[in-house]
């Protein structure tokens, strides 16, 4: 971001998704739960971060290691020794999984499953991402014997 070293996007990511975290946690049902978390402020304010970062050469361009590809473990961790790069990973990271926190606190809702057996999903989503995803439709299924993704099941 233009005037922000990539150690300060880091930490302003960081603590910028925190806040929707603790609502999908604390207060899943408040409308403004619904307003801030269920929008697209937030995709939109970290997708924009990572297209600069994308844009402006975290991953072409005259800093990046000739080996570097998206062909090879090799090559991708190549790209990781680019701060950019980096911080335009977490980002990545981090909308996916508020998105995917915030779409298993809609789905339980929906399927009137209590938030109580949301709450350690959510710290899991966050924390290790696809882990968050298994429990909660591991739960699911022992709840509601649901296995499809389909919203409108």
């Amino acid at each position: 971001m233009p005037n922000f070293t990539p150690d300060e996007v880091y930490t302003f990511a960081n603590n910028a998704i925190l806040p929707f975290w603790a609502l999908l946690l604390i207060l899943p049902r408040w409308i403004g739960t619904q307003i801030l978390v269920h929008s697209v402020a937030m995709p939109v304010l970290l997708g924009l971060t990572y297209v600069w970062y994308f844009a402006t050469g975290a991953f072409f361009g005259p800093g990046v290691p000739p080996e570097a590809s998206f062909g090879t473990l090799e090559g991708v961790m190549a790209f990781f020794t680019i701060k950019e790069a980096v911080v335009a990973g977490w980002v990545h990271y981090l909308v996916f999984d508020l998105f995917v926190g915030a779409w298993i606190t809609r789905d339980a809702a929906r399927r009137g499953i209590s938030h109580w057996f949301v709450v350690p999903c959510l710290p899991l989503t966050l924390l290790l991402g696809p882990i968050g995803l298994l429990t909660y439709l591991i739960i699911r299924f022992a709840l509601k014997q649901a296995w499809t993704l389909d919203e409108a099941a």
